[in-house]
């Protein structure tokens, strides 16, 4: 019995003798500033237990760093770091210390972490009455060489000619920040690596120039710059291109590459005859496009121009109240025609009102335009359909003039295509919808029975999507002959 115990023992203790090989050297003998051994708990391997520090808040993980080499050895290389004034205990010393001696402290205090990390992903965020001068020599004295990821929010941010580069910066993001043109620029001259540019309501901003050194830009966003006027980029590898606001100038120089392209333009009246000029001048190879406006669509007339790459096209329109009664969406049809390897097409109206001609009631012949062949499209989803007669037109138009259809779905709700609707296991849970779009939600359905059900394929699926019946008053619904 003891030579049997003895056997176990022993080959017990050689399988932990492997496993502790296999473990970091730290896991086995680990100790704290202060020289006292202290055992972490079971023996795991080093990047498991950097996975447990960096799921700790910031706080915590400093001072288990204090505690413990290994989660020291963690910290200098925690790649996820978000300075707030309350983790870095200020927020209740605002009315005892000046604000300078708490920018000191802040200084002091974010110097010395950044001072002590091999990599770092920042996230600023203070919001007060007055912009808080964020110190640029935290980033360009001594850790220049580290900061892959910067974002920061609410300050005022003041790059000069005097700091060094950010050579190992990849991803920029801005938000709310206050920085001028030319601090802008030559921030962006001096990080070389930037594969990531995000811009959102920087306010002072007036021309955004890209210098053609960023030759590692793959991915530019602009939003909401309301004194934006002008966009000069000569960055030569854009493939990915988002803006949002009042429509500036824009010059992406021999950017060639973009591929996907959204253009959120709400107060601008005509979206569509942009894109088939001035948007196919700087993004002729854009394969996905996604395009929101504010206002009517106005017919264009055949441009030679054409979207050879084009594959998805999403358009939202937003109807409000002072929407004309003669928006024509059967103008949309010449720019599918330039699309001609179009495959999905999702136009959305958010509809606000009910002002457009009904096709119910009316009895005139359906206009059609056969010469426009549209044989790559495959998918087509309209959101808020409505019974106006121009959209019935549309529809019908795709239906008979895509040949490799395969899905059409209409949706007569707000047009959202919103998944949270009613459910058998949770019923009561879809959006409300007023009386009046209630009423045209069953005059749309009507004109899909009436005018194109009849005229699908076999081969294409329809799906109508209506107001939920257990969840809405459809008291109207036999007013009308539904």
């Amino acid at each position: 019995m003891r030579l049997m115990s003895r056997k176990r023992h022993r080959h017990r203790r050689q399988i932990r003798d492997v496993y502790e090989r296999k473990c970091s050297p730290c896991q086995q003998d680990d100790t704290s500033p202060c020289g006292e051994g202290i055992r972490l708990g079971p023996y795991l391997p080093e990047d498991i237990w950097r996975h447990i520090h960096a799921l700790m808040p910031l706080r915590d993980a400093a001072r288990a760093a204090c505690a413990s080499h290994t989660f020291l050895r963690s910290w200098r290389c925690r790649p996820n770091l978000t300075f707030r004034g309350e983790t870095l205990g200020l927020n209740g010393r605002r009315h005892v210390i000046k604000r300078e001696e708490m920018a000191r402290d802040l200084i002091r205090k974010v110097d010395h972490i950044l001072k002590n990390h091999s990599e770092l992903v920042m996230s600023l965020s203070y919001d007060s009455e007055e912009a808080y001068d964020f110190p640029c020599s935290l980033l360009f004295n001594g850790s220049q060489n580290s900061i892959r990821y910067l974002r920061l929010s609410y300050c005022a941010f003041r790059p000069t000619t005097e700091l060094g580069c950010c050579r190992s910066l990849t991803t920029l993001f801005l938000s709310h920040v206050w920085i001028a043109d030319q601090e802008l620029e030559w921030l962006l001259s001096n990080s070389t690596a930037l594969e990531k540019l995000r811009l959102l309501s920087c306010t002072e901003i007036v021309c955004l120039k890209i210098p053609c050194l960023l030759q590692r830009l793959s991915f530019l966003s602009v939003a909401a710059c309301r004194k934006l006027q002008v966009i000069e980029s000569n960055a030569p590898n854009i493939s990915t291109f988002h803006f949002t606001g009042n429509l500036v100038r824009i010059s992406l120089g021999g950017a060639l590459q973009v591929k996907d392209a959204e253009m959120y333009c709400m107060h601008e009246s005509n979206m569509i005859r942009y894109a088939r000029t001035k948007l196919l001048s700087w993004a002729p190879n854009v394969e996905t496009l996604s395009i929101a406006s504010n206002n009517e669509i106005i017919s264009t007339p055949m441009l030679p121009g054409k979207f050879v790459h084009l594959k998805y096209l999403r358009f939202t329109l937003y109807e409000d109240e002072a929407i004309s009664p003669a928006c024509d969406y059967l103008s949309l049809v010449p720019f599918l025609e330039a699309s001609p390897w179009l495959e999905t097409f999702i136009f959305q109206v958010i509809r606000r009102s009910m002002k457009h001609e009904s096709i119910i009631g009316d009895s005139s012949h359906l206009r059609q335009l056969p010469e426009h062949r549209h044989d790559k499209l495959k998918s087509v989803s309209i959101g808020g359909f409505s019974s106006a007669k121009s959209l019935v037109e549309l529809t019908c138009h795709i239906v008979e003039n895509a040949s490799a259809l395969e899905c059409l779905l209409l949706d007569t709700t707000r047009g959202s295509f919103s998944p949270d609707g009613c459910s058998v296991d949770k019923p009561g849970q879809c959006a409300r919808m007023g009386r009046k779009f209630l009423v045209e939600a069953c005059r749309a359905r009507l004109a899909i029975r009436t005018h194109i059900e009849g005229i699908i394929p076999s081969r294409v699926k329809l799906d109508v999507v209506e107001p939920c019946r257990r969840c809405h008053d459809v008291e109207h619904r036999d007013s009308i002959g539904v």
